[in-house]
């Protein structure tokens, strides 16, 4: 029942859409969750000692781990301060790894989809929600790439 739900929705959203567009929306190089926790350490020490699961790179405030055929990244929740209701804040992001997150974020736009579009020194990110209030974002593929492969150097040199 949901599933149709969902499906129709979907297929209204992007029945003006030409056939390009929709093939094009649909291919994503990598997918991710993204968990915000209060509990950083505690988190990365589960997942990794736990759960044994691999490291793909550490930054400031995330860590990166293999996830199947896609990625789990755990990352200190910076944005809420405290001041937001534990039940109120975001605890995860549903990321899908793109080309041109430019493409992706000026197409979503085009559907009247509110995105807030952010370039960092670490990579460029496209956040947006969903129907029902999930978060969801595109990453650019080349930075996440890079981020794995400067993370495996620098464990090859110790």
């Amino acid at each position: 029942m949901v599933t149709s739900r969902l499906y129709k929705k979907m297929s209204n959203t992007y029945e003006n859409s030409s056939l390009q567009d929709k093939l094009d929306m649909a291919k994503f190089d990598l997918t991710g969750i993204i968990l915000y926790t209060v509990n950083y350490s505690r988190c990365v020490e589960f997942y990794k000692n736990t759960l044994e699961l691999t490291i793909l790179f550490e930054a400031d405030g995330l860590t990166c781990f293999e996830f199947g055929n896609a990625y789990l990244m755990v990352e200190w929740d910076d944005e809420t301060n405290g001041t937001i209701n534990e039940s109120a804040r975001h605890k995860t992001c549903l990321r899908m790894n793109v080309p041109n997150v430019k493409k992706y974020t000026n197409r979503l736009k085009a559907r009247h989809v509110a995105v807030d579009y952010q370039e960092h020194p670490w990579g460029t990110i496209a956040k947006f929600l969903d129907p029902d209030g999930n978060l969801c974002a595109f990453k650019d593929s080349k930075k996440f790439e890079e981020q794995i492969a400067e993370y495996k150097r620098k464990a090859l040199k110790n």
